[in-house]
C-alpha cells in the first residue's frame, strides 16, 4: 500500500515548515560566516581603493594643474626673455652701427682735412713755385734789359745802389 499524505504545496505541513526554517537559518548563518563577511570585508577593501584611486586622481590633476600653471608661467618667462634678449641685442645693434657711423664719419673728416691740407700744401708749393719762375723770369729779363740799357760798368754800379736804396728803405 502506498501510503499517500496529505501533502500539497500551496498548504505545507507544519512540520515541513519547521524543518525548512531551521535548514534555512542554519544555511544564512554558514553562509554569514562564510560568504557574507568576506563578501562584505571584500566590498568594503573594493570600496577604500574606489575612493584612494578617486583621490589619487584629484591628487594627480591637481598636480597636472599646477604643472600646467607652472608650465604656462616658465612660457610667459621664456617668451619675455627672448623679448628682452631681442631689445638688448636691437639695442646693441644700433649702438654698433651709430659707432660705426661715428667713426666713419670722423674718418671722413679726417681724410678730407688731410685732403685739404694736402691741396693747400701743393698749392703753396705751386705758387712758390710760379712766384720764383716769374722772379726767375723778371730776372734774366731784367737782366737783359739793363745789360742793353746800360752800356757802362759805371752805370750799373749807380742803378745798382739805387735798387738796394729802395729796397732798404721799404
Amino acid at each position: 500500500m502506498i501510503f499517500l499524505a496529505d501533502f500539497s504545496v500551496i498548504r505545507p505541513d507544519w512540520g515541513l515548515l519547521f524543518w525548512t526554517t531551521i535548514i534555512f537559518l542554519l544555511f544564512w548563518g554558514l553562509m554569514s560566516k562564510l560568504a557574507f563577511k568576506p563578501i562584505a570585508n571584500s566590498l568594503k577593501e573594493r570600496n577604500g581603493d574606489i575612493k584612494d584611486a578617486l583621490q589619487s586622481a584629484d591628487r594627480a590633476r591637481e598636480e597636472m594643474a599646477n604643472l600646467k600653471a607652472k608650465n604656462e608661467e616658465l612660457l610667459i618667462e621664456a617668451r619675455e626673455e627672448r623679448a628682452k634678449m631681442l631689445r638688448e641685442a636691437k639695442d646693441m645693434q644700433d649702438e654698433i652701427i651709430a659707432d660705426a657711423k661715428t667713426r666713419a664719419q670722423k674718418e671722413y673728416t679726417k681724410k678730407v682735412e688731410s685732403a685739404l691740407q694736402e691741396i693747400n700744401n701743393r698749392k703753396m708749393e705751386m705758387l712758390i713755385d710760379v712766384k720764383n719762375q716769374s722772379g726767375l723770369m723778371a730776372l734774366d729779363i731784367a737782366e737783359k734789359v739793363i745789360k742793353k740799357e746800360l752800356k757802362g760798368n759805371s752805370e750799373h754800379e749807380s742803378y745798382v745802389s739805387e735798387l738796394l736804396k729802395e729796397i732798404k728803405i721799404g
